[in-house]
């Protein structure tokens, strides 16, 4: 019984968790060039097509600081915060709009927060079926990068 009732205390949590994430990109929303993806909403700048290559937490941190595209300030990974904002949920697959971002396909983002329980995990992005979805990954394993300024 007490198990029950610690997991129906999280279910507030989790709701309220899940509707902070959501943040719809509308049409019209984005300036775009071959390189990059301006949000007017935000003032943030994407990179608008990503490497093939994964990376683990510390080489995609690199990867973005190293990154030339478009010059201008430099580049890193975004907070989880950030990426969730240039979530449609409104295309597929990739919960992406496919003119701003047309590589969007359905990946793992890294981004720049660090899970607080544990420091050897941090916190991606899972652009998938019409959104986002959040989860911690050991800072080891593999995944796409998406950068931002």
């Amino acid at each position: 019984m007490l198990h029950i009732r610690r997991s129906l205390a999280l279910v507030p949590v989790l709701i309220a968790l899940t509707s902070q994430v959501r943040a719809d990109a509308p049409p019209g929303r984005y300036t775009l060039t071959t390189e990059t993806v301006y949000d007017t909403k935000t003032k943030l700048t994407w990179q608008r097509t990503i490497p093939s290559a994964k990376f683990n937490w510390a080489d995609a941190k690199k990867y973005c600081a190293d990154l030339a595209t478009a010059g201008g300030p430099a580049w890193r990974l975004p907070t989880m915060r950030e990426l969730v904002t240039i979530s449609n949920y409104s295309v597929s697959p990739g919960g992406l709009d496919p003119n701003a971002f047309p590589d969007a396909q359905p990946a793992n983002y890294w981004t720049s927060t660090q899970a607080p329980a544990d420091p050897s995990s941090a916190w991606v992005g899972f652009f998938g079926t019409m959104g986002i979805n959040t989860l911690t990954q050991p800072v080891s394993t593999l995944e796409s990068a998406r950068c931002v300024r």
